[in-house]
């Protein structure tokens, strides 16, 4: 199974830092966002990662190369200007294949295992579901018997946690262009093709100063 890396965020909330350095290279504990995604993704078993930029793109490729460091072959997808989460993903299709791919977010960090998603999945996707965050206490959708649900009333909601394995048939009808993946989510999941698991281990949205601190602490405490 091949894997992406959305990388092309621009970070506005983490500035003065994502001025000059594009979030994903952002260190946590000395290390690059980015940089323990390929660690654990190779981990793993995965071994090719495709990995989309735009905001000061050319910095990620330089820093991380081929991917060989990793023991990975890395592929780029530039954008120029961003595409948004699904309009990314679509435009790296022809990277990926014909299968389901992995998919997490570049700004995020967890030690979560992925190497139990090397595994088919039945329907059109397969979402990593967290532990409402404080910043985030509504959360996103329900699970239900290994189903993902949206919209179900009196049901617990949990967080989509920037990880999930999407079969290429979810972007069918979709064009070139920036476009969100929520929606494309939502309308396989009402048609039942969504599964879905709760996340086992830590996880933080590295989206601001205070949460880049709280996953510095939770890496220090970690080694």
């Amino acid at each position: 199974m091949k894997a992406m890396i959305l990388a092309a965020g621009k970070g506005e909330r983490m500035r003065p830092l994502t001025l000059t350095t594009p979030k994903p290279l952002v260190r946590a504990g000395g290390v690059p966002l980015i940089e323990y995604h390929l660690r654990a993704l190779a981990a793993a078993g995965f071994n090719e990662i495709v990995i989309n930029h735009a905001w000061l793109g050319q910095q990620i490729e330089d820093h991380l190369g081929d991917g060989s460091q990793f023991g990975l072959s890395i592929q780029y997808s530039p954008e120029g200007e961003p595409l948004e989460t699904g309009g990314g993903i679509f435009r790296a299709l022809p990277l990926l294949g014909d299968d389901a791919f992995l998919v997490v977010n570049g700004d995020i960090w967890t030690d979560y295992d992925f190497s139990v998603l090397h595994q088919p999945i039945t329907g059109l996707a397969h979402l990593v579901l967290a532990d409402n965050p404080a910043h985030h206490p509504n959360g996103d959708f329900s699970l239900d018997d290994g189903k993902v649900l949206d919209g179900q009333p009196n049901a617990q909601t949990l967080t989509y946690s920037g990880i999930a394995v999407l079969h290429p048939q979810l972007f069918d009808g979709c064009s070139d262009g920036a476009f969100k993946l929520a929606p494309l989510l939502r309308k396989a999941m009402a048609a039942g093709e969504v599964s879905g698991e709760r996340l086992k281990g830590h996880w933080v949205d590295v989206g601001t100063h205070e949460r880049l601190a709280e996953a510095e602490t939770l890496i220090k405490a970690s080694r």
